[in-house]
């Protein structure tokens, strides 16, 4: 996807940063648009489709944490590139982004040219997305361009990580998948229990049937193919 096909909604309060990022993005060839609350974004979002949202943390009414939750329910933005712009060393901050469905986060104050090298690189993933990527075992096709999943025909929508642990599994089937490695590669730079996986896992075996998750007690957990 070439540059002047990628559009990104900038949301902020503060004019400022509205204007200069959205001319340094423009100037880029980005297509932009701006909001300056997450209520307003909530409004522009549907209609504008952008590829990647620029949120801030820190807004009144609604903050970017509502607003990427939000967002986040709506199958039409279960794939889109989210990128907070927080405060330095608002570690709880972070945290809370990646845990709303954030990509990425950019601290204040803000440097064009990083932001800039940041979103090219988030970008390249849509180049990869166009390819409609789809994986079919057994009765299930995995789509990962619309992060959902069609069960003899039927399409269940899944919320980002609950998706990405689905891949992780399924990726290999049969192989048990240790906690440790499905934090490291489905909760990257994110701190959460164990417990956390076994939540997610439970709402997919309700979602996608219970008998393609099996339990290694102690371990981990694995993907079972029909086939099996």
């Amino acid at each position: 996807m070439k540059k002047k096909d990628i559009k990104i909604l900038l949301v902020d309060d503060e004019p400022d940063i509205l204007e200069i990022v959205g001319y340094n993005l423009s100037n880029e060839g980005y297509k932009i648009e701006t909001a300056t609350s997450g209520i307003e974004a909530l409004k522009i979002a549907p209609v504008f489709q952008p590829n990647l949202i620029l949120l801030d943390i820190m807004m009144p009414e609604l903050d970017g944490i509502e607003t990427c939750e939000k967002l986040r329910e709506k199958p039409e933005f279960t794939d889109t590139i989210i990128v907070f712009f927080t405060a330095r060393n608002e570690e709880f901050s972070q945290s809370a982004a990646y845990d709303a469905g954030a990509d990425d986060y950019v601290t204040k104050p803000i440097k064009p040219k990083i932001l800039l090298k940041k979103i090219k690189a988030l970008t390249r993933r849509l180049a990869q997305d166009e390819k409609e990527l789809v994986q079919t075992m057994g009765s299930l096709i995995i789509d990962s361009g619309s992060y959902s999943v069609l069960i003899n025909g039927e399409k269940i929508a899944l919320p980002k990580k609950e998706f990405e642990l689905l891949s992780l599994l399924i990726s290999s089937p049969g192989n048990v998948f240790k906690r440790d490695e499905i934090l490291s590669k489905v909760w990257t730079n994110v701190i959460v229990g164990d417990r956390t996986i076994d939540v997610h896992i439970r709402k997919l075996r309700k979602k996608i049937g219970d008998q393609y998750f099996d339990t290694i007690k102690g371990v981990g957990y694995k993907f079972v193919s029909d086939a099996e």
